[in-house]
């Protein structure tokens, strides 16, 4: 099968397209054959090995200390399912799924091998496979942590970063969890974002934003790009702040923690699970969760792909697509031609 591989961190030439053996299905695996990929945050920092300095050790630990120790980038996917170990009861060659490979990475590739009850659920048929690879990181991410701030009706919530893949995803399912949410993004994206729902969206180069003192009980910083001074300002009183990029608290959150009350959650991988994408799928499906891909990729042309969004504009999702082999039922099959 073809491969992207990648023996030594570095700028995006250092993923090369190679061939590999195809992998053959354990007793409690499936064989999915890869219709469609993503460039994520996650393949980005692994592969350039930019991570925060406080978390330098644990990632080397966890990445490889001088090389790479997962040759095969790529977190999340769409695609059919080829063959199921002898075990499997969940899923039968021929469903087409999307999943999540964050924990090992792989999914830059034709073929791979997941386990039955991982992050694996069953692709919408309303959607591409583009549209459903996207979903699993940045989805589930925003998930993760609207569920634990325990986002509800009546709340009103702040999304910082709001066109990026995270972001857009946040004002969506904070919106269908009841909140009333405002956000923040770049000018060029400001008639998108309230196109997901959001009530007033702000550009953030417009220098002092226009909000209220005390008028979030929630906000959602998606690039940590916002000034956490002005977050707390803007905060209501023992309000949730979240920020899905920053694994460690600084001395401003810690006080504001103690002095005020604020609940302060930070980055960590969400949990991958499969009553998560099932969740996710089910909002795709109804027309409630809507996927943003910015631009689209051949396997071949992964290092363009990351070359733009290493540039950090991209505005949504960068689908990767695997394969051709299948025509997509979805209603924008086009993108594969």
């Amino acid at each position: 099968m073809k491969a992207i591989v990648y023996k030594k961190y570095g700028p995006p030439e250092v993923l090369q397209l190679k061939e590999m053996e195809k992998p053959v299905p354990k007793e409690h695996e499936i064989l999915i054959k890869i219709m469609a990929t993503t460039v994520t945050a996650a393949d980005i920092r692994a592969r350039s090995f930019t991570v925060p300095r406080s978390v330098v050790l644990p990632a080397r630990l966890a990445l490889g200390i001088r090389k790479p120790k997962k040759a095969i980038l790529g977190a999340e996917l769409a695609g059919e399912v080829e063959a199921v170990g002898r075990n499997v009861k969940k899923f039968k060659a021929g469903d087409l799924v999307f999943a999540a490979s964050l924990e090992n990475f792989g999914t830059y590739a034709e073929y791979i091998c997941l386990q039955e009850d991982g992050p694996v659920s069953i692709k919408p048929a309303s959607i591409t496979f583009e549209e459903a690879a996207a979903i699993p990181i940045g989805a589930r991410t925003a998930l993760y942590f609207l569920q634990r701030a325990n986002v509800r009706k009546g709340q009103k919530v702040l999304v910082y970063g709001a066109s990026g893949s995270v972001g857009s995803y946040a004002v969506q399912i904070a919106r269908h969890l009841g909140a009333e949410v405002d956000a923040v993004c770049s000018g060029q994206n400001l008639e998108w974002v309230k196109s997901l729902g959001a009530g007033r969206v702000l550009d953030y180069r417009s220098g002092n934003l226009p909000v209220a003192d005390g008028a979030y009980d929630l906000i959602f910083e998606a690039v940590n790009k916002s000034s956490f001074k002005d977050c707390m300002k803007w905060l209501k009183k023992g309000g949730t702040y979240i920020n899905v990029t920053e694994p460690l608290p600084s001395a401003q959150m810690l006080w504001a923690k103690w002095k005020g009350g604020t609940k302060i959650l930070l980055s960590r991988n969400a949990p991958e699970t499969p009553e998560a994408l099932d969740y996710l799928g089910e909002m795709a499906a109804a027309g409630k969760l809507k996927v943003k891909i910015d631009r689209s990729y051949r396997l071949d042309e992964i290092v363009d792909a990351h070359r733009y969004v290493d540039g950090g504009h991209k505005k949504g999702n960068v689908a990767v697509v695997v394969s051709r082999d299948l025509i997509d039922p979805g209603p924008d099959a086009s993108s594969f031609d």
